[in-house]
């Protein structure tokens, strides 16, 4: 075989610049006249935008103050126009934005909020027209993004979850996605980790409310669980391990959303009989009137004044199970209503022999007490059904992928 290299070069046919002949050119320019530059720079106005969230004690005045309006005209349109005044004034966390001139007159104002949970949100307009402010309201469609935040327990789980910025209700899903797993009175520790992803409900491109948890992870105590909503077709949808169990026990580890545990099922010095007794139930130390939610489903079996139960709900569940709510200051059901796990049964109190407000919580199994803190854990849970493992897998992918991320990061948005 014969290889062959080559190289080819082109002559320049263009003169040499060096020989070219130079030529300069002069011109006059006139420079446009000074007072109509002054005069269109004194007409123009500049277009400031600011934004709140209304207070419920938010009056016409100071709700134009905080956002920076001085204008008598806006704030006499607010009072007088009920549309205004039922969407503003004397309503709390309504997202409020504003356009005004230069010297804080108002041209627009923009109100929105979701006030029902049908996937859709109002919007208030103000608008300044030739003739006075005008007032109008539509009804848009919701869109929906998810957030992924993450945090760390110094303390309890609402002030790591405040720390992060993390709504309230966020975290209520996620205590009760891990009520049978974790006990939230006396489990946590500090150094506990947590990652959360969850929908955030947007109007306009503002968050108005938020939404469902997607998938979260709880590392406590060094123990990893994790949790994803999922919804097969034409059931109703729930959270599972991302490996396909339910998350949904027969009964959740506590009565109560948060509260501590004051007493617990062993030997105790009463504090009324002065004398000691074996303690068959569970207390939980919490202010009168918090409420009280049965464990599991089931049907009230008594629900009244009992001796030194005071006011108290006898619920019989399935398997010869019975679970004991005492010492309540309010009854919400009577004997024989049907109940669900989660559903709320009457209100924290003192009554029957109580030294101070608390809930007494017993679990009996074919009338023997066990320990109520034991319950959770030793349910049964029901995994994903096998026609929607495909789907369940792509989905759990995808879940572990974003919990990664959100142990990485501290609050981010995904469209």
């Amino acid at each position: 075989m014969l290889l062959g290299a080559g190289s080819l070069s082109i002559a320049s046919l263009a003169p040499d610049a060096s020989e070219l002949e130079v030529s300069q050119v002069t011109e006059s320019v006139e420079s446009l006249p000074l007072q109509s530059q002054i005069e269109e720079l004194a007409e123009h106005t500049l277009r400031l935008y600011r934004s709140d969230l209304t207070r419920s004690s938010d009056s016409a005045d100071s709700l134009l103050k905080r956002l920076g309006i001085t204008d008598p005209e806006a704030a006499a349109h607010l009072r007088k126009d009920t549309m205004a005044r039922q969407a503003l004034l004397g309503r709390a966390g309504r997202n409020v934005r504003v356009e005004a001139t230069d010297d804080n007159r108002l041209l627009r104002l923009t109100a929105r909020w979701a006030p029902d949970d049908d996937g859709t949100f109002k919007r208030l307009v103000v608008e300044k027209t030739d003739s006075g402010f005008i007032s109008s309201t539509e009804t848009a469609p919701l869109v929906a993004s998810s957030r992924l935040v993450s945090g760390v327990i110094q303390s309890s789980l609402f002030a790591a979850t405040d720390e992060a910025r993390i709504p309230d209700s966020i975290a209520i899903q996620v205590a009760e996605i891990f009520s049978g797993d974790i006990d939230f009175h006396r489990a946590l520790r500090k150094g506990d980790r947590f990652s959360i992803v969850y929908e955030t409900l947007e109007g306009d491109g503002e968050p108005l409310r938020s939404g469902r948890v997607l998938s979260t992870e709880f590392v406590n105590n060094g123990k990893t669980l994790q949790a994803m909503w999922f919804k097969e077709p034409d059931l109703k949808g729930g959270y599972y391990t991302l490996d396909g169990q339910s998350m949904r026990r027969s009964f959740l580890a506590s009565p109560m959303e948060f509260s501590r545990v004051s007493s617990g099922f062993k030997m105790r010095f009463h504090p009324i009989k002065k004398e000691w007794r074996r303690h068959l139930g569970v207390d939980y130390a919490s202010p009168t009137g918090t409420p009280i939610r049965t464990v599991g489903d089931g049907v009230v079996e008594f629900a009244g004044w009992q001796n030194g139960y005071g006011n108290v709900v006898h619920v019989a569940h399935r398997n010869q199970n019975t679970t004991v709510y005492a010492h309540m200051s309010r009854i919400f059901v009577k004997r024989g209503e049907r109940v669900e796990q989660g559903q709320k049964i009457g209100a924290v109190g003192s009554t029957g022999w109580a030294t101070g407000p608390h809930l007494h919580f017993e679990f009996r199994v074919k009338g023997v007490h066990v320990d109520p803190l034991t319950i959770a854990q030793n349910s049964e849970a029901i995994p994903v059904s096998a026609a929607a493992k495909a789907a369940f897998a792509r989905e759990a992918s995808m879940a572990r992928v974003q919990l990664a991320a959100a142990a990485t990061i501290g609050q981010v948005s995904i469209e």
